[in-house]
């Protein structure tokens, strides 16, 4: 029982530590894509960047969850993501499309633009953690 316990922690532990440095990697990434510097602005008490970068963590993480618990090795882990990743940021490319000067608009406090990125990026990480279910 106490080897079946250790093996558990251990695959818990790997799970963890390598999705604690993908999101690592998803926050360096997303915050160099979004062009304006989300956590300075949070910093500054600036509300719209921190309700945005937080729903596109939480879009983010749902896909990773998922990947966590239907993937068995690490590199499929790893690669799905990856995907997670980057389907966040082609989401945020396509919100800017919708709305000119969408960093701009997050950088100035619009709570409205940081509300529709974070709820299409929360959405597209709802879909995303749906088709990794295989």
């Amino acid at each position: 029982m106490d080897g079946i316990l250790l093996v558990n922690f251990i695959d818990f532990l790997v799970d963890f530590v390598i999705s604690i440095i993908l999101v690592a990697l998803y926050l360096a990434v997303y915050t160099f894509a979004t062009t304006h510097n989300e956590f300075e602005l949070i910093r500054r008490n600036v509300i719209s960047a921190a309700l945005s970068l937080g729903l596109s963590l939480i879009g983010f993480a749902l896909p990773l969850s998922s990947a966590i618990v239907n993937t068995t090795t690490v590199l499929a882990l790893v690669l799905w993501g990856i995907i997670a990743l980057v389907v966040q940021i082609i989401v945020y490319w396509l919100v800017r499309i919708l709305v000119p000067n969408l960093t701009g608009r997050i950088a100035q406090g619009e709570i409205a633009a940081a509300c529709l990125l974070g709820a299409a990026s929360l959405s597209a990480g709802i879909i995303n953690a749906a088709c990794m279910t295989f």
